[in-house]
């Protein structure tokens, strides 16, 4: 019987293709069960990262700057894959690291297991695809969003897209993965929190 809901998250993502029960017992047979405690990793630097469906939670995502400070690059919300490009595609030690803000329920699966489903499995390699197109397609948002929009802006942004993050990371996580200081954070929730 496959994982129900990550075959929903799977049909949902493609709705224009018809997944046979064959195929989405195939592609969930390939994930494991992989639940993470609060501040636990599902990826640490200088470890080969896997391919993760996060059922439910919160996860961050962070590197070190030159001067050891924590930069969070990108928090990430349940419904959703998660993968380090480099490290799961070439098998290269990941340079960044994902933890867990809340405890996450979620599955886990190899580079190996989903290669030989995306040369297996048609429906499973448009599925792949199109998470791929997709995760790129946000990475290049939050990338030109950091350059052409303020960070009011981005703070807007934020409250609209993922206004829970705000229940469970600490504001300096936040502060700086809107590349602004907790001080200039602060500023701008009081100014937002007048608006009427």
């Amino acid at each position: 019987m496959p994982i129900e809901s990550l075959a929903n998250f799977i049909q949902q993502s493609l709705p224009q293709i018809r997944f046979s029960s064959a195929s989405l017992d195939r592609i969930c047979l390939a994930f494991e069960k992989h639940d993470l405690k609060k501040n636990e990793f599902l990826l640490k630097e200088g470890k080969v990262g896997g391919y993760f469906y996060l059922e439910k939670g919160f996860l961050r995502n962070y590197i070190f700057d030159t001067k050891g400070n924590e930069i969070t690059i990108s928090f990430y919300k349940d419904k959703r894959v998660i993968f380090d490009p480099s490290s799961f595609f070439f098998s290269k030690p990941a340079t960044e690291n994902i933890q867990a803000l809340t405890p996450c329920v979620g599955y886990f699966s190899t580079f190996e297991k989903l290669n030989d489903l995306f040369h297996s499995t048609p429906e499973f390699r448009e599925f792949a695809r199109a998470i791929l197109a997709k995760e790129f397609a946000s990475f290049k948002n939050e990338t030109i969003s950091k350059i052409n929009k303020s960070a009011d802006e981005r703070y807007a942004d934020l409250m609209e897209h993922n206004k829970d993050i705000f229940q469970v990371a600490q504001l300096k996580q936040i502060a700086s993965y809107l590349g602004i200081t907790d001080t200039s954070l602060s500023r701008i929730r009081r100014k937002h929190s007048g608006k009427i």
